[in-house]
């Protein structure tokens, strides 16, 4: 019997679409897992009427049996998130014909196939959850046939044995990581066999798995600051730093950060809704006058890391010179200093991940009484996602009830007045263009609120920014529709 070549490896591209973006492995480590799905072979019927004619028989018929459960278990270690090298054992089941003859008769072959795999595994990291893979290695199969006749068919060996070979295999798959432990393959694999009578064919598996990564982190906490050597002995959060960051430190004072900023994309203006963070780091330096600040700039890693360092220091001095010239802290107490992309906190492969990135922290002397640290908010920011049409600034009428809401607050609250903020992704093709779509956009909204619900133009005004503080990069559709976006910033009054 043999085994022939099933023609095609079938693609997986469609399993994608059910798939929605944790981090494909990035880091290296050990993981195991198992996979069970469909074995499939092409008995070679040719062959067998072929073989029993020289033997005199005429075949009136074959019946096939050419598919099985098959599974496989694994072990493997991730050298970084493009390669792995995987060891296992995989059991490709049962496959067997029975072939009826003149004179009258069967002849029945049977094959299992089960042995030992090394493969060299890539990824394609496709978005923060999902990848894709392939791979390549060897395989020492372990074939068993067996044969066996009724009738006018009798066999001089109808067990032949098993045989024990080396041979190539290959396979293309899909993995979704579920988060920093578990994840979930799809995959086909074609094995190559040699059997008992020495002949050759192919034997695809088709099979869905798990995977179980140990000592695994998030890709935030794995790409954390290395100075986490340099903890002091307790840290003691202020209660508006949800996030701790360590710095060098005598042993007997401790450092906390109360201030996370985010910037617009290659972008150093402080946006308008962080100013009331940095009144909370006003207020706590003019608490106390002798406490200190350091300001560190960060950036994606989105150009050069040249560019990325003078960023990251402009955007820290622009924070410092806000607190100088708007809060009159004095410039003696402040430092700025810039780590451009050398400090991610966040997965940059990711428009998340890079947004997390573009960011401002001030580290600062800490103290147990945080009375006055707490800012009555001047502003509130309702941020609009407008999917307006690439160069238009119609509309449409489902963001009806957004902006609806956006009225009701207003009337609710006679005393406040809004800025609406309009904002592209300059697919317009010259900054002056796309300055003036976002304003018309900002202008379109004014008008909406004071034609449909009646809102006073007195209370409203818009401005536009064109390009100036992209969202998200426009290098995909999602991205491109980010930065249409609408702001309407309420304002309280002094």
């Amino acid at each position: 019997m043999r085994i022939a070549r099933v023609s095609g490896m079938l693609g997986l591209a469609a399993f994608a679409l059910a798939a929605c973006p944790y981090a494909v492995a990035q880091d290296s480590g050990w993981y195991a897992g198992g996979n069970v799905g469909r074995s499939k072979a092409t008995i070679d019927d040719p062959r067998i009427t072929g073989g029993l004619l020289h033997g005199g028989f005429a075949t009136t018929a074959i019946t096939d049996h050419d598919h099985d459960t098959g599974y496989k278990v694994f072990g493997g270690y991730q050298f970084n998130r493009h390669f792995a090298f995987e060891g296992g054992f995989f059991d490709l089941g049962r496959m067997d014909f029975t072939a009826y003859t003149l004179p009258a008769g069967t002849l029945n072959g049977a094959l299992k196939v089960k042995g030992l795999n090394f493969d060299l595994v890539g990824f394609l990291p496709i978005s923060a959850r999902f990848s894709a893979f392939g791979r390549v290695g060897l395989t020492r199969a372990e074939a068993t046939d067996t044969f066996s006749g009724t009738g006018a068919v009798d066999l001089l060996d109808p067990d032949p044995g098993t045989r024990r070979a080396w041979n190539p295999k290959a396979g293309l798959g899909l993995q979704y990581q579920f988060n920093p432990t578990f994840g979930l393959r799809a995959e086909l694999e074609r094995y190559r066999i040699t059997d008992a009578v020495d002949t050759r064919g192919d034997i695809d598996l088709a099979s869905v798995g798990l995977v179980v990564r140990f000592g695994r982190k998030a890709a935030a906490e794995s790409q954390a600051p290395t100075e986490v050597a340099e903890m002091p002995p307790a840290v003691t959060p202020v209660a508006q730093a949800p996030v701790v960051v360590v710095v060098p430190v005598p042993a007997t004072q401790e450092y906390c950060s109360i201030l996370d900023l985010q910037f617009a994309i290659d972008n150093d203006e402080i946006q308008r809704e962080d100013k009331e963070k940095l009144a909370v780091v006003g207020t706590f330096l003019a608490k106390y006058p002798s406490a200190t600040a350091v300001i560190e700039g960060h950036s994606d890693n989105v150009g050069s890391p040249e560019h990325n360092l003078k960023l990251s220091q402009a955007r820290a001095d622009s924070v410092v010179a806000y607190l100088v010239n708007n809060l009159h802290i004095d410039p003696a107490r402040l430092s700025a200093v810039g780590y451009g992309n050398t400090r991610p906190i966040a997965d940059n492969a990711t428009e998340e991940g890079k947004r997390q990135n573009r960011r401002i922290d001030a580290v600062i002397a800490c103290v147990t009484d945080v009375e006055g640290l707490k800012v009555a908010p001047a502003r509130m920011t309702m941020a609009l996602f407008m999917d307006f049409d690439r160069n238009k600034a119609v509309i449409k009428p489902e963001y009806d009830p957004n902006l609806q809401n956006v009225a009701q607050f207003l009337k609710a609250n006679p005393s406040v007045t809004a800025t609406v903020e309009g904002h592209t992704g300059n697919l317009q093709g010259t900054p002056k263009e796309a300055m003036a779509i976002s304003q018309l956009r900002a202008q379109n909204v004014v008008n909406y609120l004071a034609d449909h619900f009646g809102i006073d133009r007195s209370r409203l005004s818009a401005r536009g920014y064109g390009e100036a503080r992209r969202f998200a990069y426009n290098t995909s559709v999602e991205g491109q529709q980010e930065n249409r976006r609408v702001n309407i910033i309420i304002n309280y009054p002094k």
